[in-house]
């Protein structure tokens, strides 16, 4: 969640950094970027805090699986978006940049979306660790 939510701020700061108010396309990547997160700084700090924890009763890996495959579509739709509204003649690395790091951060949420499914479905654990508890 920490690389999601440098390259989210990566992404977010460099279309704010433009005039994306006057180009649509840009409008959409703005939002997805922003959105998703501030939404990951929120599990980061639940997970940091131990928050998950005192809430057992939600489905944490579920929950975390849905969110990260719902950010990686939107963010696959705001990659295209912001790679459409680059103009193939530009020479400004900066409308590079941007449509880079949209590119390795879908990369990473649709990463976390995998190993999120592996947690849900308890794959790669061993007894140890796939005990249930009681909780008090």
């Amino acid at each position: 969640m920490g690389a999601q939510a440098v390259l989210g701020l990566l992404v977010w700061s460099l279309i704010a950094a433009t005039t994306y108010h006057l180009h649509a396309a840009y409008g959409w990547v703005m939002f997805v970027s922003l959105f998703f997160w501030i939404l990951t700084l929120l599990f980061f700090v639940t997970y940091l805090l131990q928050l998950h924890q005192k809430f057992y009763m939600i489905p944490w890996p579920l929950v975390l699986m849905i969110y990260n495959a719902v950010a990686t579509v939107l963010y696959i739709t705001a990659f295209v978006t912001c790679a459409a509204a680059v103009q193939p003649t530009s020479w400004r690395q900066w409308d590079y940049n941007r449509r880079f790091f949209a590119c390795v951060t879908m990369i990473t949420y649709a990463v976390s979306t995998f190993f999120s499914f592996r947690a849900w479905k308890g794959l790669g654990s061993n007894a140890a660790t796939s005990q249930v508890t009681e909780h008090a």
